[in-house]
């Protein structure tokens, strides 16, 4: 039984998921810096460079060795700029279940991606690597990532109360830590059953390959 995700791309229409590179090193610190992604995300803040040289060298790579998950680099197949992120993570080998999350920059917003990167991770699960389960857990306040849970086809089973720490904005302007409630979705692949292609379903241009 394999432990350890392969090192794999996959790309959709628009999409490339990929492992981070040190070129993505200016855009992946810009994006960290978001507010959305400080608010919702564990990501340091600030996000100096080389906090995120430690991300792209050793905390992502390091994802998969151990065997705890996978974490791509989401980028515009035409541009090549940096989208977001999604990473896997908590994997169990044994059950074939592993949790995702994923986050979008700012000025890629609107157009889908987050969507067509969940479901294009999803199907190549599903398909390639036999899992059984997809689960997402998201803090109740993150309303867009919520969204893009549900655009996918992902049913909501419930609430863990008090199950994780955010950020919000404090009156001077600052940031501080707040309890939240974790929504909790999830993804089989009978979710996936019904359409020969869950991306364009969902309104978006399919996967076309991983390798």
């Amino acid at each position: 039984m394999p432990t350890t995700f392969p090192d794999v791309t996959i790309s959709t229409e628009r999409l490339v998921l990929r492992p981070f590179e040190d070129a993505d090193l200016p855009a992946y610190t810009e994006m960290a810096g978001d507010e959305l992604l400080v608010a919702w995300t564990p990501v340091p803040h600030p996000c100096t460079p080389a906090d995120a040289r430690r991300f792209i060298r050793r905390t992502a790579p390091a994802q998969r060795t151990t065997g705890r998950g996978l974490v791509f680099a989401v980028t515009e197949f035409l541009t090549q700029r940096l989208v977001g992120t999604v990473q896997l993570s908590r994997t169990d080998w044994h059950i074939r279940a592993t949790e995702i999350s994923y986050a979008t920059a700012p000025w890629a917003r609107g157009e889908g991606y987050a969507t067509e990167s969940l479901l294009a991770t999803a199907q190549w699960l599903f398909t390639d690597q036999r899992f059984e389960r997809l689960e997402l857990r998201i803090a109740a306040g993150n309303t867009a990532a919520q969204q893009v849970a549900q655009k996918a086809g992902c049913l909501s089973e419930g609430v863990l109360r008090h199950a994780s720490i955010a950020r919000t904005r404090t009156a001077d302007g600052g940031w501080t830590d707040i309890r939240t409630d974790l929504i909790v979705w999830s993804l089989l692949p009978e979710d996936l059953e019904g359409s020969d292609d869950p991306m364009a379903e969902a309104g978006y241009p399919s996967y076309t390959e991983w390798n």
